[in-house]
C-alpha cells in the first residue's frame, strides 16, 4: 500500500505482490471460470431457444421481450467498464459532481418509453436511420446518419470500453494488452454473432445482477474501510499526495487539493469544471441523443412485446441509473482516501510510474480499490463484474453496429439480398468491428487526458447535437424538410468537426501543462458548446425548411407527434420511385430472360 494509504496502524511487513499476482489463486480464477460458463451457456440457450432465422428475430429478438430483461439492458447497454473506470476516476478527481450525468437519465429514459418509442413502433422501423428516411425520404440523410454513428460507437463507446477494460485486465492479470484483447472481443463476438439480440439481451440481464451485486459489495468494503459516510466526507478533502515537487516543477496547488465544490453536484457557471449551466442544458441535449435517438439503446425497446412492457422497461431502468453515483462515483472517491499517492499522482514521472500516463492517474481508482481491498473470491467476482459490464456494452454495440449497417448500408448496395445473406453480413461485419477496435486501441491510449468520462462526453458534445436537434424537429414539428434536416446535420457536423479536430491537434492538456488550443476555439466548456451546437443545427433546420416545400401529410400520418394517432393510410415519400425502379429492374430481368431464352430456340433449332 502507498504510504498515504489509510489504515488502522502500519506495521513493518514483506513487499507487495505485484497486482496480477493477487489474481493468481484457486477462488478468484474459479470464480472467473464459472462465470464465463454460465454467460456462453445463457448465450446458448438464447441462440437455440429464440427464432435467430429471420432479420426480425435476429435483430429485434422476434419483438416479444418482457419488461424486465429490457429495463436490466438498457442499464447494461449502457453502464460499460468506461463507466467504472471512467466514473470512478471522475469522482476521485474532481467529486461527485459527475453523478449527475447519471442522474439526468431517469427524465430522459422516461422520455423515451412515452414519447419516442411510441412513434417509432408506430413508424414500423427497425434503425434510426430508417425513421428518418420513412419521415424525410431519400437516402442521403439515413446513409449518414448510420455512417456518423458507426464513427460514434468507434470514437466513444467501443474505444472507451476497450480502453478502460484493457487497464483493468493489464493490472489484474498481467497479460499482455493486445492479447488480453483479442480473448475478451473473441467472446464477445461469438455470442453476438450467433445469437442476435435475444442472447444479447439475456446475457445483459445475467450480467446486471453480477455488476450490481459485485459493485455493491465493493462499495461496503471500501465504505468501512474509511469508517462509513462522515469520514468518508473528512478524509477525502484531505487526501493530499505527498509527492508535489521534484525541484523542476512547482504544481499549483489546485492541481493536487481535493475540489472545495467536490460535494456540490451544482457547480459555479465560469470556473466550475461542470457549470450548472452546461449540467442542466448541455447535458439535455446529450442525453436526448442517448437515450432517445441512438441505435444501441432504441433497439432495446423495439424488441419488447408491447408498450406497457417497453413502459416498464424504462422504468426500471431509470431507478438503476439512481446507482452508479453511489456504486462507482463515491467508490472512486474512497479510492483516492486509500490510495493517495497512486490515484492522486499529480508530478508527471509518479504518475507515469503508477499507470503509464503522464496527465493522472484517477482512471486507475477503481481496478486498485478491487484488487488491493477485496479478498480472494470476492476479487474474482469484481473482475467478472469489470468483464461483464465491457462484454454486455460491446455485445449491445456489436448487434446495433450491425443492424445499422445491414438494413441502412448494405441494402442500399445490394436492394434484392435475401434474410440469409442480409444475417451473414450482419455477422460478417461484427468481425470487420473487431479487427477495426483492436487497431484503434493505440489511438485511444495517446488521446485520452486522464479523465476517461471527459474525453467520452466531449467527443459526443461535438458530435451528437445535430443528431438530437433533427430527431427532436422531426418528431415535434411536421413542417421540417429533408433539405433543412440534412442541412442542419452538415453544418453541425462540420462546426462540431472543427471543435474536436482543434483539441486534437493542441491536446486537452492537463492542471500542470496547460493546452496552448486558442481560447476561443477550446476556451468553451464542452457542454455551452453541445448548447452552441445544437442551437445552430436548430436555427439552419428551421431556417433552411421554411424556404421549401413542405411535406403534404399524407406523407407523416403516424411519424410526428401531432399526427400520431392518424388512422388514413400513409404514403411513404419516394414510394413511387422505388416502386418505378423495382419494375425498371424486374423488366430487364424479364428482357433478359426472354433474349437467353430466345437463343437458347435458336440454338436448339440449329
Amino acid at each position: 500500500m502507498d504510504s498515504s494509504t489509510w489504515s488502522p496502524g502500519t506495521a513493518t511487513t514483506a513487499a507487495p505482490l505485484a497486482s496480477y499476482e493477487r489474481i493468481r489463486n484457486a477462488a478468484d480464477i474459479s470464480v472467473i471460470v464459472i462465470y464465463f460458463v454460465v454467460v456462453m451457456a445463457v448465450g446458448l440457450w438464447a441462440m437455440f431457444s429464440t427464432n435467430r432465422g429471420t432479420v426480425g428475430g435476429f435483430f429485434l429478438a422476434g419483438r416479444n421481450m418482457v419488461w424486465w430483461p429490457i429495463g436490466a439492458s438498457l442499464f447494461a447497454s449502457n453502464i460499460g467498464s468506461g463507466h467504472f473506470v471512467g466514473l470512478a476516476g471522475s469522482g476521485a478527481a474532481s467529486g461527485i459532481a459527475m453523478g449527475g450525468f447519471e442522474w439526468n437519465a431517469l427524465i430522459l429514459v422516461v422520455v423515451l418509453g412515452w414519447v419516442f418509442v411510441p412513434i417509432y413502433i408506430k413508424a414500423g422501423v427497425v434503425t434510426m436511420p430508417e425513421y428518418l428516411k420513412k419521415r424525410f425520404g431519400g437516402q442521403r440523410i439515413q446513409v449518414y446518419l448510420s455512417l456518423l454513428s458507426l464513427l460514434l460507437y468507434i470514437f466513444t463507446k467501443i474505444s472507451a470500453d476497450i480502453f478502460s477494460g484493457a487497464i483493468f485486465i493489464n493490472m489484474a492479470l498481467g497479460l499482455d494488452l493486445y492479447l488480453a484483447i483479442i480473448l475478451l472481443l473473441a467472446v464477445t463476438g461469438i455470442y453476438t454473432i450467433t445469437g442476435g439480440l435475444a442472447a444479447v439481451i439475456y446475457t445483459d440481464t445475467l450480467q446486471t445482477a453480477i455488476m450490481l451485486v459485485g459493485s455493491a459489495i465493493l462499495t461496503g468494503f471500501a465504505f468501512n474501510e474509511v469508517g462509513g459516510y462522515e469520514a468518508f466526507m473528512e478524509k477525502y478533502m484531505k487526501a493530499i499526495p505527498t509527492m508535489i515537487s521534484d525541484g523542476n516543477i512547482t504544481i499549483k496547488e489546485e492541481c493536487y487539493t481535493p475540489r472545495a465544490d467536490s460535494f456540490h453536484i451544482f457547480r459555479d457557471p465560469l470556473k466550475g469544471d461542470l457549470p450548472w449551466p452546461g449540467l442542466i442544458f448541455g447535458l439535455f441535449i446529450l442525453t436526448l441523443w442517448y437515450w432517445c435517438t441512438d441505435q444501441v439503446i432504441v433497439q432495446r425497446c423495439l424488441s419488447a412485446k408491447n408498450m406497457s412492457h417497453v413502459k416498464g422497461g424504462c422504468i426500471m431502468c431509470g431507478y438503476l441509473k439512481l446507482l452508479p453515483m453511489f456504486l462507482m462515483v463515491m467508490t472512486g472517491m474512497v479510492s483516492r482516501i486509500l490510495y493517495t499517492e497512486r490515484v492522486a499522482c499529480v508530478l508527471p514521472s509518479e504518475c507515469e510510474k503508477y499507470c503509464g500516463i503522464k496527465v493522472g492517474c484517477s482512471n486507475i481508482a477503481y481496478p486498485t480499490l478491487v484488487i488491493e481491498l477485496m479478498p480472494d473470491g470476492l476479487r474474482g467476482l469484481m473482475l467478472s463484474v469489470m468483464l461483464a459490464s465491457l462484454m454486455s456494452s460491446l455485445t449491445s454495440i456489436f448487434n446495433s453496429a450491425s443492424t445499422l449497417f445491414t438494413m441502412d448500408i448494405y441494402t442500399k448496395i445490394r436492394k434484392r439480398a435475401s434474410e440469409k445473406e442480409l444475417m451473414l453480413v450482419g455477422r460478417l461485419f461484427i468481425l470487420v468491428l473487431i479487427g477495426v477496435s483492436i487497431a484503434w486501441v493505440p489511438i485511444v491510449q495517446s488521446a485520452q487526458s486522464g479523465q476517461l468520462f471527459d474525453y467520452i462526453q466531449s467527443i459526443t458534445s461535438y458530435l451528437g447535437p445535430p443528431i438530437a436537434a433533427v430527431f427532436l424537429l422531426a418528431i415535434f414539428w411536421k413542417r421540417t424538410t429533408e433539405s433543412g434536416a440534412f442541412w442542419g446535420l452538415i453544418l453541425g457536423f462540420l462546426v462540431g468537426l472543427a471543435r474536436m479536430i482543434t483539441e486534437f491537434a493542441y491536446g486537452t492538456g492537463s492542471c500542470t501543462e496547460p493546452s496552448n488550443c486558442p481560447t476561443i476555439i477550446c476556451g468553451v466548456h464542452y457542454l455551452y458548446f453541445a448548447i452552441i451546437l445544437f442551437a445552430i443545427s436548430v436555427i439552419t433546420i428551421v431556417v433552411v425548411s421554411l424556404f421549401t416545400k413542405p411535406i403534404p401529410d399524407v406523407h407523416l400520418y403516424r411519424l410526428c407527434w401531432s399526427l400520431r394517432n392518424s388512422k388514413e393510410e400513409r404514403i411513404d415519400l419516394d414510394a413511387g420511385e422505388e416502386n418505378i425502379q423495382d419494375t425498371l429492374e424486374e423488366s430487364i430481368e424479364i428482357g433478359a430472360a426472354n433474349a437467353l431464352l430466345s437463343h437458347a430456340s435458336f440454338v436448339a433449332f440449329q
